[in-house]
């Protein structure tokens, strides 16, 4: 008997003392939780190990002599336990599986030292940062998400062309009800026209792990609008006004008329026959360069499903003749003839009356 607890007493003195641990994961990854104990005999007698992992006052895997039992969401091997080796695998980590967890072994009804570790979760945020439109020589702002991190803390900073204009600014997350944390980080600025199709980039760093998402800004032009009328001499006749937009980008732009403060109906771009085919009339103004070119013009007709359209042309020199003699109306017509027929009869009258005298 005193042979073998002397025998115990020289195991015990060439154990190391297993040092706590911090172990993090990834979500939905495996992570081991370590217990090594190293001892110098080949093999321990599996019949004389206990094993009891614990996280606070929770059992979560026990081992003795034929008996184990594993909770759901962890895993070990036991034919590794004569080697000193009682390791733990989390299943899928998760934020509900964090806590300290302590390993704790006995040989011969002795306890060995134990093993601490604390287990934790580490998620990198996901960043993107929504495309917009901005506005010429305007305060606007680029908003920066992140989102589905784990702990709370992240910084941010902006860069233009690659060049930083705004260092790193810590940012405590909001929870979310998932458990993970959220962020926003706004830069404001007045976009110049230089800013039009710049890269700017928007880094999020969390926990030595460091994302950047790129956008090309999109840098909208305000325009300059003048209203007109077309004017006429009658005040019961139709008015067309006119609104000219300028120095707008991009391209798209929709007009809306309104009238003290009333908005007014748009035309109807097409009007119904009554044999319910449609009529319209389109408009293109030509330019001063385009009307002195002259030349053959042409409307042309598509619609959908029809491979060959309706055209019809006609010369500008028919259409709007210049220098040419002005021609007469048949009321213009019936004046002149009225004017010549009064110049006769007054010739007549005044040859007639010199004639009588002479007689």
């Amino acid at each position: 008997m005193r042979c073998k607890v002397l025998s115990f007493v020289v195991l015990l003195a060439l154990i190391k003392h297993v040092s706590s641990n911090e172990i993090q994961a990834y979500p939905n990854t495996n992570a081991t939780l370590p217990c090594n104990i190293s001892i110098q005999e080949d093999k321990m007698d599996v019949t004389l190990i206990r094993v009891n992992w614990t996280r606070g006052d929770s059992s979560v895997a026990t081992f003795g002599g034929a008996e184990e039992q594993v909770k759901d969401g962890f895993s070990w091997d036991p034919t590794g336990f004569t080697d000193g080796d009682f390791s733990l695998t989390v299943l899928q980590a998760s934020l509900s599986l964090q806590g300290v967890y302590e390993c704790r072994v006995s040989y011969n009804f002795t306890d060995l030292p134990s093993s601490i570790v604390a287990f934790s979760i580490l998620a990198p945020p996901s960043v993107f940062v929504p495309q917009k439109w901005v506005l010429l020589e305007k305060e606007n702002q680029l908003e920066c998400h992140a989102k589905g991190f784990y702990p709370p803390t992240v910084y941010f900073s902006w860069t233009r062309e690659e060049q930083v204009i705004q260092p790193p600014f810590q940012v405590e997350g909001e929870l979310s009800p998932d458990g993970y944390y959220t962020a926003v980080n706004n830069l404001t600025f007045y976009p110049s026209r230089e800013d039009q199709n710049v890269t700017f980039g928007c880094k999020v760093s969390h926990r030595g792990n460091s994302q950047e998402v790129d956008i090309q800004l999109n840098v909208t032009y305000l325009p300059s609008v003048r209203l007109s009328v077309i004017k006429t001499r009658f005040s019961n006749t139709p008015l067309t006004l006119y609104c000219d937009v300028e120095s707008f980008y991009p391209e798209d732009v929709s007009v809306s008329w309104f009238q003290n403060g009333t908005a007014l109906p748009d035309p109807p771009a097409t009007d119904q026959n009554t044999d319910h085919t449609y009529t319209t009339r389109r408009y293109f103004t030509l330019s001063p360069e385009q009307r002195q070119k002259r030349g053959k013009v042409e409307c042309v007709v598509n619609q959908p499903e029809v491979a060959d359209p309706v055209s019809t042309s006609a010369d500008l020199d028919k259409l709007d003749p210049q220098d040419e003699a002005p021609v007469l109306t048949k009321s213009a017509k019936a004046s002149v003839a009225m004017m010549c027929i009064s110049i006769v009869l007054v010739f007549l009258l005044c040859f007639g009356f010199s004639w009588r005298r002479r007689d």
